[in-house]
């Protein structure tokens, strides 16, 4: 069972819409039936709503499912209120990306595209920290929590059971100078560091790639449970989308499978990642 409370919130969302269908009905027949409105069925299906275990409780002895069942969706619902350690960090982290690093706890599997800056889960502090300046959103002490948690989140990458990912940047990521020359240096050094790990790929779609997917970055999230359906990330400047449709994952994913296929070899990606730090150097 998924660990984080954003990911247990989703679980929870996941079974209850699945308990209403199975038996056939509408969200406006399972609200009038325990005298709720049907955007309260709604909303806890969706994880737009918090749920009490008292709802779940009551939902589940409408639908008749059995003790074990009714037991392990009301944990769910007690878990999914408690708070994830970056939720400290207050407004240092938007609302729509904390869903995402909670989610981001929980995965088995992560390929992501990147076609303007390099991947978070691979920035130093002084590059994250110049990204967060350049939009001018933020103050000053926002910007350092934000930064903060962008480097707790990378040890995601070397724990017991880090996710498999895999990333594809465009050649662009690294020849966009951010900052000054050292901090690239400094910045490419990190990402090398990170290519040796042995759940890491990454691969440059160079310039000369040819024709690809004009997509703009994304990012596929996968999960050990089969329970848990995939889902496609994309963020802008203040919100982001997530896509859990059947056929919206099968498009991303081939998209991203085209974009692998289209970018240089890992070794040759390296390579050039190398010939970069040398001119930078000068």
């Amino acid at each position: 069972m998924a660990g984080s409370p954003t990911a247990r919130r989703r679980r929870l969302s996941i079974e209850l819409k699945k308990l209403r269908e199975a038996n056939g009905f509408t969200c406006a027949h399972v609200g009038d039936a325990l005298d709720w409105s049907g955007s309260k069925v709604n909303r806890m299906e969706t994880g737009t709503g918090r749920v009490q275990p008292s709802d779940v409780d009551a939902l589940c002895r409408f639908y008749g499912t059995d003790d074990e069942l009714r037991e392990f969706l009301k944990s769910l619902a007690r878990q999914a209120k408690t708070k994830g350690w970056w939720q400290a960090q207050g407004s240092g982290i938007p609302s729509w990306f904390s869903i995402y690093i909670g989610l981001e706890q929980d995965l088995s599997t992560l390929r992501q595209y990147q076609s303007e800056f390099l991947p978070g889960l691979m920035q130093t502090p002084a590059y994250a920290s110049e990204l967060h300046h350049a939009t001018n959103q933020m103050p000053a002490e926002d910007i350092e929590r934000a930064v903060h948690v962008r480097m707790e989140r990378q040890s995601m990458l070397t724990r017991t059971d880090a996710p498999d990912a895999w990333f594809v940047i465009h050649e662009s990521t690294l020849r966009n100078v951010i900052g000054d020359h050292r901090l690239m240096r400094e910045q490419l050094e990190r990402l090398l560091e990170a290519m040796e790990l042995p759940n890491i790929t990454l691969q440059v779609l160079r310039f000369d790639a040819g024709p690809y997917p004009a997509t703009g970055p994304f990012t596929l999230m996968g999960f050990p449970d089969p329970e848990d359906p995939d889902i496609v990330y994309r963020d802008g400047i203040t919100d982001a989308i997530y896509l859990e449709g059947a056929e919206d994952v099968r498009e991303y994913t081939r998209a991203f499978d085209n974009l692998r296929a289209a970018a240089t070899s890992p070794h040759h990606s390296a390579q050039l990642i190398k010939m970069l730090l040398k001119e930078y150097a000068r």
